[in-house]
């Protein structure tokens, strides 16, 4: 019969809180079970007593030990235990692994794997922000805004609320706008807090990597220097074993031409006596040096250097003690490594930039050399004597120098200089022979500018003429008289006064060289003289083409690529012109005059009268300086000599000074 609550409602079905009674026969189970599990206990107590019995040698327990072992030996002869045993003996660690782990916990526990190494690498995590607030700080601030303190309704409004202060009910609406500014601006100056300090932590971690990066650049740098040092020494061993094979033909062929002639025709008495009164003895013979043996041909390098091309602009690779007077003239080839310098103490000599000596002399002019160019393998070089001589580096053979012509010991005379650094260098062993092609005499006064391309040379001489020559005939094809081309250019500009390429009749500057500088290309010729003027010339017709106006001084430097024309000048400035509209580009001054200039694909390079040489960066407009004097006091001047020369090919740069040294540098 159901029961019913007191106030007339269904009974509840649930579970009774009251103590539930235990019945007899549960009482009696747990009891059997628990003396099942004593006696189960006693009997593995006994085996264990019967055990360390027999192992301590008791003698009362030998029964039970005996026992054991008999009940151990049944157990394993059981062929079910035998075949679990043997599989479990069989079984790979590996397979173990897999039999007691799935698949998947595996492949979670390989990727989740970190080694020990990386684990003690692990940067110390400083940052002040966590990566909830940078991510917040990185949404743009009007989502940020329009999200936080936008109209919200309902819950939104409450739970976006619940950081902030309620207003009071009776609150103006202008104050709740202004505290809801006010806070909107604090978050933003948080906002920005965060993003500076990610902003930092982000240049902290690219400096770190350029650090990196610059030791890296470093480590192959040296390797470089390294390869190309070796790459030098193969070149100089292969140079060597092919003079050795010429060496060895020569002796073949000179074994086959000194051996007797065939019985069929012997030598007569008369012809006998002949070759034993014309050749000298065998014993005078074996004193003399073959000549032969002294031959070398001088090394040309058939890599390419590139170690420069990666250097820091600026930097220092070579200096040579070169001359004892002042450098006038210097060009070198970049692919070959060959430097060729002139100076006032009347040398030539021919330089291995990769090494840095001197392999020989160019001789034949009388006089000091002012002007000269490097091409491939031909050297062209104009002296104060007047004439043009042309050098082939690639057949120049060494001799041995004449001391009594070339050099002078100091105990002829009794002379020796005190100061060993005022000495002149000491001459190379030897000198350049059947290097020199022909000799160009048309000139009558020294020849101060050159250059070839091709086969058409053009030069220009203190006689105030330019002279184009046939490099292939080797005589003068046609004479420009400046002055004279000069005077019909005025009289024919003058009659348009707003003409851009007018003359302006300036007088000459007597002390400065008539033709300064000079550059052919095909049919054109562009020149710049002592009255301050830069001339175009055609050739095919000799006569000016136009005139750039705009130099106040004599112009010394000249070079011209396919849109602009740079000239330097003694006015201390360098101007760059656009050739297609005769105006000027762009110029910018110095503070001493401008005694040389050149420029790359990317630099131009001045020597402005100071002990550094002036670098004007086209690509970015900046302006640096790069030789000797960089880091120098002004006004220590015994440190280095003015640069009177400068060159640079591809980044690589050549100076040449006031003292006759020359410098070797990366721009």
């Amino acid at each position: 019969m159901a029961s019913s609550t007191g106030n007339g409602s269904p009974p509840r079905r649930g579970r009774s809180t009251s103590p539930r009674p235990r019945s007899p026969t549960e009482d009696d189970d747990s009891s059997l079970l628990g003396l099942s599990d004593t006696r189960q206990l006693q009997a593995f107590g006994r085996k264990v007593t019967a055990t360390a019995g027999s192992l301590i040698g008791a003698d009362s327990v030998s029964q039970h030990y005996q026992n054991a072992l008999g009940d151990l030996h049944r157990e394993l002869r059981r062929p079910v235990l035998q075949r679990s045993v043997f599989s479990f003996a069989q079984t790979t660690p590996r397979d173990l692994v897999r039999s007691r782990i799935s698949v998947p916990e595996i492949q979670q526990r390989a990727l989740s794997y970190l080694p020990d190494e990386l684990l003690e690498n692990i940067p110390e995590d400083n940052n002040a922000y966590s990566l909830f607030q940078g991510f917040q700080a990185s949404l743009p601030e009007e989502s940020i805004s329009r999200e936080t303190y936008g109209k919200h309704n309902g819950r939104g409004q409450k739970l976006l609320g619940e950081g902030r202060e309620e207003e009071a009910p009776s609150a103006p609406p202008s104050m709740v706008k202004l505290k809801n500014q006010k806070h909107s601006m604090s978050h933003r100056l948080e906002m920005m807090g965060v993003r500076k300090h990610m902003c930092a932590a982000e240049i902290h971690e690219i400096d770190n990597k350029i650090a990196n990066l610059n030791t890296m650049r470093k480590i192959v740098l040296d390797r470089l220097a390294a390869l190309e040092l070796e790459e030098a020494e193969i070149e100089q061993d292969l140079l060597e074993v092919e003079n050795k094979i010429e060496d060895l033909q020569e002796e073949l062929e000179d074994a086959a031409a000194l051996a007797p002639k065939s019985p069929e025709s012997p030598l007569s008495v008369e012809e006998r006596q002949e070759a034993t009164d014309e050749f000298m003895s065998e014993s005078i013979y074996q004193k003399l040096p073959s000549p032969k043996s002294k031959r070398r041909r001088p090394m040309r390098r058939v890599s390419m250097p590139i170690l420069h091309e990666h250097l820091e602009p600026g930097s220092k690779i070579k200096e040579l003690e070169a001359h004892t007077d002042i450098v006038t003239a210097l060009d070198f080839d970049v692919p070959w490594g060959t430097l060729v310098t002139s100076a006032l103490d009347d040398t030539v000599r021919v330089w291995d930039l990769s090494a840095g000596r001197c392999i020989g002399l160019l001789e034949g002019h009388l006089s000091s050399v002012r002007c000269l160019q490097v091409e491939d393998n031909i050297v062209a070089t104009g002296s104060m004597d007047a004439t043009i001589r042309l050098w082939d580096l690639s057949k120049a053979e060494y001799a041995p120098l004449d001391h009594r012509t070339h050099g002078r010991d100091d105990d002829d005379d009794g002379l020796a200089f005190e100061n060993s650094s005022d000495a002149p260098p000491p001459p190379p062993p030897t000198i350049m022979q059947d290097c020199p092609l022909f000799c160009l005499e048309s000139h009558v006064a020294e020849v101060t500018a050159l250059h070839f391309k091709g086969n058409t040379l053009v030069s220009g001489s203190a006689d105030k003429t330019l002279r184009q020559w046939d490099l292939v005939k080797g005589r003068c094809v046609q004479t420009l008289d400046v002055l004279w081309a000069a005077a019909q250019a005025t009289a024919a500009l003058n009659t348009n006064a707003n003409d851009p390429w007018r003359q302006t009749g300036r007088v000459t500057d007597a002390s400065a060289d008539f033709v300064g500088a000079l550059q052919v290309f095909d049919a054109a010729l562009a020149c710049g003289t002592a009255d301050g003027m830069v001339r175009l010339w055609d050739l095919r017709s000799g006569q000016v083409h136009r005139s750039l106006v705009g130099h106040t001084g004599p112009v010394t430097a000249l070079q011209f690529d396919d849109v602009h024309l740079v000239t330097g000048s003694l006015d201390r400035s360098i101007r760059i012109w656009d050739l297609r509209t005769g105006s000027i580009y762009d110029a910018y001054a110095y503070d001493h005059p401008v005694t040389s200039m050149m420029f790359d694909a990317r630099r131009i390079v001045a020597a402005a009268g100071e002990d550094v040489v002036k670098v004007y960066d086209k690509t970015d407009g900046r302006h640096w300086n790069c030789g000797p004097g960089v880091g120098a006091d002004d006004e220590d001047t015994t440190l280095a000599a003015t640069i009177e020369k400068v060159r640079i090919k591809e980044g690589y740069m050549v100076e040449g000074r006031r003292n006759g040294a020359v410098g070797v540098w990366s721009c």
